[in-house]
């Protein structure tokens, strides 16, 4: 698979998950109300050939689907994901090889790294045509506006990219920014975030920053910058190791920062400490709208692009949306490495309706009694993006944690919610979460739905009902015999049992 953003189209339009647009539809609004319908049914990624006013195509819902994030990161299947977070896992915490295959495994893991490592493209497509000055009208670039209630257009999308002015140390993050004028956006990101920690740096310097932005790159390079995992290693080789070869980076023509050689478009700026203007409202990630806030404000004084250049996309939202569909991928890169953090637990999930943080699953072979507390508590702080995490939700190691029926059956029959449930009041929490009462500030629930032993009950725990071992294999050797075998008992429909699994459209739909 070519590694840019046009390989990746063609291999969707080559599997049949992607459809071509040629009506003509507006930037405002209208795209996004038909990315979202697209999303609710795990529809075909589109690319919008005719947008009012605009030269370049639109595309969205690239990353619509977790098979079509796998195909991104050149694998098949989401387990084959957890084999990336064994590398990073191995890389995070190395351990002293016991045996000569696990030295043979972490051997392997450097060389990948060697591998991963990128290189410099010195006649970067990205830089085909070139604008500067006067020349730069960022309202060229056809900026959706997702909801009524957005403040403006926006970028979403983009590798937002800064470095440190005193280390040289590079930071590639994915942060919204408005659309204020024709040469100026605002960037919108949390003070925690790369970003704004060289902005503050630049401001103790007296320095501006430089920044630039990277529009229209290979998708599993936005991956590795959504990829919020401790490990001393650059975004550019977390792209390598995910892709197994070095990204072709090049240097910016007016700043000395260097961006992905086969971007689309990139935008090359600067941002004057103190210069801000307010950001917002869009709606977010949480289904509500944010608000507003005053945000650091680039001037752009040059673009680049490749010739006749794809503008892609995407938006925030409720669940699913794309970026729920990256946290579904990285969430199974999370989990070895969690495992190493947190030994006991076998598996975590992170369902996409509880926004893909709100609430995990976490399931353990439990040994000995408050093991279940233990695991939720250690899961809060194994890794930082887990903070925000409202509710820990424990179960056994026999309980399959991606189907809600199993999970909501251990809680009922397992739980006292006197004994079992245990919250921790007033601790840092997310700003955008409009439940707590007080802002940056709630409270944290941990549900230990586990079997229960002494001394946790003083009585006997039921033995759980199954089926009989031999009468289980001879039903299903004589399954034809039954005149059944036309019954797939691999696909299960929720609508069946009282559910109602379906996408609700608005009115007129």
């Amino acid at each position: 698979m070519a590694r840019d953003l046009r390989g990746f189209i063609k291999l969707l339009e080559d599997r049949g998950q992607l459809r071509r647009i040629s009506a003509s539809v507006s930037a405002d609004l209208e795209i996004a109300e038909i990315a979202n319908r697209m999303l609710q049914v795990g529809g075909p990624a589109l690319l919008f050939e005719n947008v009012q006013g605009a030269e370049f195509p639109v595309a969205i819902n690239l990353m619509g689907t977790v098979e079509r994030i796998c195909w991104a990161m050149n694998l098949n299947k989401p387990e084959e994901l957890e084999d990336l977070g064994k590398k990073l896992a191995l890389l995070q915490q190395p351990k002293p090889p016991k045996k000569l295959s696990q030295a043979i495994d972490f051997g392997k893991v450097l060389f990948d790294v060697l591998k991963a490592k990128p290189s410099r493209n010195f006649f970067p497509p990205c830089q085909q045509v070139i604008l500067e000055g006067d020349e730069v009208d960022l309202k060229k670039i056809p900026m959706i506006r997702p909801y009524r209630g957005d403040a403006g257009q926006i970028i979403t999308l983009g590798l937002v990219i800064t470095k440190d002015c005193e280390t040289g140390t590079p930071n590639v993050g994915v942060y919204r920014l408005q659309l204020q004028s024709h040469n100026t956006m605002t960037v919108h990101w949390l003070s925690v975030r790369g970003g704004a920690r060289h902005l503050r740096k630049a401001a103790q310097m007296g320095k501006k920053l430089e920044i630039a932005i990277a529009l229209g790159v290979d998708p599993l390079i936005i991956m590795a910058a959504a990829t919020p995992i401790p490990v001393d290693l650059s975004e550019w080789l977390f792209a390598g190791l995910y892709g197994g070869s070095g990204v072709q980076l090049a240097k910016c023509k007016t700043l000395d920062l260097e961006v992905p050689a086969d971007s689309e478009i990139v935008l090359e700026g600067t941002i004057t400490p103190g210069e801000v203007l307010p950001d917002g409202p869009f709606g977010d990630h949480m289904g509500y709208y944010g608000g507003v806030e005053d945000s650091p404000l680039i001037h752009f004084h040059c673009m680049t692009h490749r010739r006749d250049p794809i503008y892609l996309t995407t938006f925030s939202g409720r669940p699913p949306k794309e970026e729920a569909m990256m946290a579904i991928a990285l969430n199974r890169i999370y989990t070895p490495i969690l495992r190493q953090q947190v030994s006991e637990i076998r598996d975590f999930f992170l369902p996409m309706e509880a926004l893909s943080y709100k609430a995990a699953i976490i399931s353990i072979d439990k040994a000995y009694p408050g093991q279940a507390r233990r695991a939720a508590l250690a899961f809060w702080s194994a890794l930082p993006q887990f903070t925000y995490t409202k509710f820990v939700i424990v179960v056994d190691k026999e309980i399959n944690i991606r189907d809600p029926r199993q999970v909501v059956w251990a809680i009922s029959s397992k739980v006292d919610p006197v004994r079992d449930v245990f919250i921790l009041p007033e601790t840092p929490f997310d700003s955008l979460d409009f439940a707590s009462e007080k802002v940056g500030l709630g409270g944290r629930m941990g549900i230990d739905a586990t079997t229960k032993m002494y001394p946790e009950t003083d009585h006997q725990w039921g033995e759980p009902l199954e089926s009989d071992p031999a009468m289980a294999v001879k039903v299903s050797q004589r399954w034809s015999e039954y005149g059944l075998i036309d019954i797939n008992l691999q696909e299960v429909d929720a609508n069946k049992f009282g559910y109602e699994m379906y996408c609700p459209l608005p009115p007129g739909a």
